[in-house]
Order: structure tokens, then C-alpha cells, then sequence
């Protein structure tokens, strides 16, 4: 599955807030040399205003409909649009706790700045509305969003990642099979 994932062009990333989407996006933009493209940056303007569903629809259609990208973000609306062009899926399922523990370690270090998987204008903030929605991710989008990947997961490439360990082999495996293309040319 891993080898697949090295020869996909568009990659689309979901989990829960904190799991680490837009890290994992980054790395793999890096390794497999593809441009990363983060939800939150086309759906919020400075200032924590919302794009709109018709604005923030038009930009992703754009992004998707290029030939290389990765998009990561939840936005469970949306994932018909991405998987309808991706090559590959993968699924960051962490517990909870550990989101939560992300989440408020990430407000700490962007403590009144934007995040660099952020709009510009838009300062990391945590507040009783995000914890909510972060905490019943499980109940009421897991299920759907996973039932979403695993029907595309049966004619695509599907990572589906419950450890943050699995991450770190997944990257170190990624990494090795790029060198040794790169040593083999």
C-alpha cells in the first residue's frame, strides 16, 4: 500500500483536529515533491472570516482539479470533491486525548500568531466551540468520513494511520523508497 502511496500525484489527508493532517502533508509534499494545499487557508480570510461555502468550493475545485497536489483538512462536506480526483487517501485516527493534548500544545507555541497551515490574519485560538467539536469528532464524523474512505479505499490507495508511530514508518519508508529511486537514476 505504502509503495502506491509513493506514486500518487493527489493526495488527500483527513482526521480529527490535532492528529497532525498538515504535518504529515508537509512531509509528504517534501518527500514526494508535490505542492500542499491546507482547507483552512481557503476557507478562513484575515481575521477569522469565513470564506463561504461558494468561494471556498471554487478555489478547492481549482486546486483539485490540477494534476499534483495534497489537500489536507477536514471539511467531511467536501470529501466527495477531493476523493472524486485523489489518487490516494490516508485517515489520521488518534485518540482523542492525544488531539487534545496537540491542539492546546499548538495554541501554546502560535500563542496570537497564525500557524504556518493557517490563513494569514488568523491567530491560533482555542476555544469551548473547537474542544466541542474536536471531542465528538468520533461520534459524529468519524463514522461517516470513514465509511467515505474506505468505499474509495476499494479502488484507491487507503492509509488508514491509528497510531502516530505508524506516521513516523510511514514517512521512513516514503524517505527510503524516494532515495533509492533517486540513487537507482
Amino acid at each position: 500500500m505504502f509503495v502506491e502511496l509513493a506514486n500518487a500525484r493527489r493526495i488527500a489527508i483527513v482526521g480529527p483536529p490535532g492528529s497532525g493532517k498538515s504535518t504529515l502533508a508537509i512531509e509528504l509534499g517534501r518527500i514526494l515533491e508535490l505542492p500542499v494545499w491546507h482547507l483552512d487557508t481557503l476557507w478562513w480570510r484575515p481575521g477569522w472570516v469565513e470564506a463561504g461555502e461558494a468561494v471556498f468550493d471554487a478555489e478547492l475545485a481549482a486546486v483539485v482539479a490540477t494534476d499534483d497536489w495534497i489537500v489536507d483538512g477536514n471539511y467531511s462536506r467536501t470529501i466527495p470533491m477531493r476523493v472524486a480526483r485523489a489518487e490516494a487517501a490516508i485517515m489520521l485516527d488518534f485518540p482523542r486525548t492525544l488531539c487534545l493534548y496537540r491542539v492546546l500544545k499548538r495554541r501554546l507555541m502560535y500563542a496570537w500568531r497564525p500557524r504556518p497551515d493557517m490563513a494569514p490574519g488568523c491567530p491560533e485560538k482555542v476555544d469551548r466551540e473547537f474542544i466541542r467539536w474536536l471531542w465528538d469528532y468520533p461520534t459524529r464524523s468519524r463514522p461517516r468520513v470513514l465509511q467515505m474512505l474506505r468505499s474509495f479505499g476499494e479502488a484507491h490507495p487507503f492509509v488508514h494511520l491509528d497510531r502516530p508511530h505508524d506516521v513516523r514508518v510511514l514517512l521512513a519508508l516514503l524517505l527510503d523508497q524516494r532515495d533509492s529511486r533517486v540513487a537507482q537514476a
